[in-house]
């Protein structure tokens, strides 16, 4: 991986939308629910008044809005702040 986070920003790697509901239906792309959990794939190094926490390969949930997405060779991800983050999943 060629990118790096600066400062507490991390590299999310979005989880890929549900494509069926429970019933067995389609869901056309423009109608699916974008992401809120994914996988941390790279970190910063922190700043003087936050310490990072995260690490690469946390599932984390986000915010609906967190983070900025950028599309590098092909894969989409986000890259946010760690106080965007909400949750580790563990």
């Amino acid at each position: 991986m060629n990118i790096k986070p600066l400062a507490d920003r991390v590299l999310v790697l979005p989880a890929p939308a549900q494509e069926k509901t429970v019933g067995g239906i389609i869901i056309p792309d423009t109608a699916k629910e974008k992401p809120l959990q994914g996988t941390v794939i790279a970190v910063g190094g922190g700043t003087k008044e936050e310490e990072m926490v995260l690490k690469v390969n946390d599932t984390v949930l986000y915010g609906k809005y967190a983070g900025t997405e950028l599309e590098y060779e092909g894969t989409k991800y986000l890259i946010m702040r760690q106080s965007d983050i909400l949750a580790i999943l563990g």
